[in-house]
């Protein structure tokens, strides 16, 4: 459908129109009197920004993916691969700053505004919705389509039925070797489902704090590294995978206003997550946030051990050096190499090794098997995993 027009605005306050154009794609242009940016790729010295096919990568970025698509797609009637049709009806509230508000020209298809999450949408694959804390205390229930939602509840899939446990285990464990500054909020809670009949149909989730949020309510400017690449999303959501892990780097250098720091930050990451078996850290897992003396890298998220399941790929998500890396191929010469092609002095480099060393043996306990569980049982894979890594990583 041709000729939609839709209101963008950034922290609630107009900031330009996003309209398809003739050609099946999509421009962006700031209001008259708009004067700052509202995202790296739409600086504020061009007041057009064309795309010509599709939605502009930004935009498409903030819709979601996979069981929450399905669902809105569903419950609106629109076409799954409708990325602005899905943003004009539900992206009222979008992960970061900027949101989407339909002109008055476009009918929106009717909804029960009453459903969880109506009008506010979060991106990525896995089953997630934004919740609110009960008011009983009790647990979260799923947001409502206005007031606050500080919270993200990330569930089980059927497939896989441990991986809420999973990203808990792995959160806890990269708090410990990172910081607890470095890695999102976050704690495991029953989500409060209203039921036919009045009965409470419970499921235990993964809570994290939006950092994209202020405890006000106050909105933060945050982009992820596919929006700020202008990565089309693609077909089968690959774009987030079409890249290097040197682009990231590259992203951080160019927009962070504490460079130096945050490519150490991003260096230190990068190490965690070949030890922790994280081969799915794309594009979409590595943000710039808005904050008081600028753009920084945000805290560290969406941290799975994927190498602990079988069928999945054992490749890191993004490539080093122009290859995609096999995870048992990533060792010390490869990272030392990394870091020095990202321009960490050597000593630096160094001393992150030995830093991390110490943090993780401090953190042996977090991911030590509890007592009588099978060899094959989830912790004792899962400790095997980083151990393994450890050797090939760490100098001996």
């Amino acid at each position: 459908m041709a000729g939609r027009s839709a209101v963008v605005q950034y922290k609630d306050r107009w900031a330009g129109l996003l309209d398809e154009t003739g050609q099946r794609g999509t421009r962006f242009v700031y209001d008259a009197g708009w004067t700052q940016p509202i995202a790296c790729c739409f600086p504020i010295d061009r007041r057009e920004h064309e795309w010509r096919a599709g939605l502009h990568p930004f935009f498409e970025h903030l819709a979601p993916e996979g069981w929450l698509r399905q669902q809105q797609a569903r419950t609106a009637h629109i076409a799954e691969e409708d990325d602005l049709g899905l943003l004009l009806r539900f992206g009222s509230d979008c992960i970061g700053a900027v949101s989407i508000e339909p002109s008055d020209n476009v009918e929106l298809p009717a909804i029960n505004e009453a459903l969880p999450g109506a009008g506010r949408t979060v991106s990525g694959v896995q089953r997630k919705l934004l919740v609110v804390r009960s008011d009983a205390g009790n647990g979260f229930v799923p947001a409502g389509s206005t007031g606050p939602a500080p919270y993200i509840a990330k569930f089980n899939s059927e497939n896989l039925p441990t991986l809420v446990r999973n990203e808990l285990l792995s959160l806890r464990w990269s708090a410990a070797v990172l910081g607890a500054r470095e890695v999102t909020d976050f704690t495991g809670a029953p989500v409060i489902f209203a039921a036919q009949g009045g009965q409470a149909d419970n499921e235990h989730a993964l809570i994290v704090t939006r950092f994209d949020r202020r405890k006000t309510g106050e909105k933060l400017r945050l982009e992820d590294c596919a929006q700020i690449l202008c990565k089309p999303r693609g077909r089968d959501y690959g774009g987030k995978y079409d890249a290097a892990y040197e682009d990231v780097a590259n992203v951080i250098r160019e927009h962070s206003v504490r460079p130096a720091i945050d490519l150490a930050r991003f260096y230190r990451r990068l190490i965690l997550f070949a030890i922790i078996g994280n081969c799915d850290a794309h594009l979409k897992n590595f943000s710039m946030l808005e904050t008081p003396i600028g753009l920084r890298l945000s805290p560290a998220y969406d941290i799975v051990n994927t190498a602990i399941y079988d069928g999945f790929d054992q490749t890191l998500a993004l490539s080093i050096d122009g290859q995609k890396r096999q995870l048992d191929r990533v060792d010390h010469k490869l990272l030392v190499d990394f870091g020095r092609s990202i321009a960490l002095p050597d000593r630096s480099i160094t001393q992150i090794f030995a830093e991390l060393k110490r943090k993780i043996a401090g953190a042996e306990e977090i991911i030590t098997p509890p007592a009588g569980e099978p060899p094959d049982g989830f912790v004792h894979r899962y400790s095997e995993i980083v151990g393994n890594a450890c050797l090939r990583i760490f100098p001996q």
